[in-house]
């Protein structure tokens, strides 16, 4: 086989994994779409978390929240299924440390008895879910979530900024 022959079938062995790496985590939750810059900080505002509180990002991506919750003196928890951007965001965090932890687990397996402050970044068919999940794990105090873009149905947002809504579990 020659050199380029090699090329042609590593390139298409390597998105052969990437398109099912990406197929995988559809039943599971959305697909990655990064949020940009302006509506992450946007995120953390609402939440408004203070020095060494605990921010929950359900389908954390590439990292770039976690990282910017780091940067603003945060503890950031990432939930990750897809193994692509788990590998990525843990390269792209490393330098956080113990600040940033990103775990190649289900947002649907979230453990969020630490968690000051939720992010999440679903679609509309799993709004409902998202709901009965927030409902059901019990804190010990009010859980402020701030969705990216979509609505939990049956409940009103606190707060907007953009396309970033504020609830409240208790």
């Amino acid at each position: 086989m020659t050199w380029y022959e090699w090329i042609f079938w590593i390139v298409w062995a390597v998105g052969i994994l990437i398109i099912l790496a990406y197929a995988f985590v559809l039943p599971f939750g959305a697909p990655y779409l990064p949020t940009m810059k302006k509506d992450r900080e946007k995120a953390l505002d609402l939440l408004n978390l203070k020095l060494g509180q605990t921010l929950v990002d359900l389908g954390s991506g590439d990292g770039s929240l976690l990282i910017l919750a780091a940067e603003r003196g945060l503890y950031a928890v990432g939930y990750e299924i897809n193994p692509i951007l788990w590998l990525i965001s843990r390269i792209r965090t490393l330098r956080y440390g113990r600040k940033v932890k990103i775990k190649l687990k289900s947002l649907w397996r979230a453990d969020l008895r630490k968690a000051d402050g939720v992010f999440v970044f679903l679609i509309t068919h799993k709004m409902e879910q998202l709901d009965k999940f927030l409902t059901n794990k019990k804190t010990k105090k009010p859980l402020p979530v701030v969705s990216h873009a979509f609505e939990i149905p049956g409940k009103k947002p606190l707060k907007k900024s953009g396309p970033m809504l504020l609830y409240i579990y208790k």
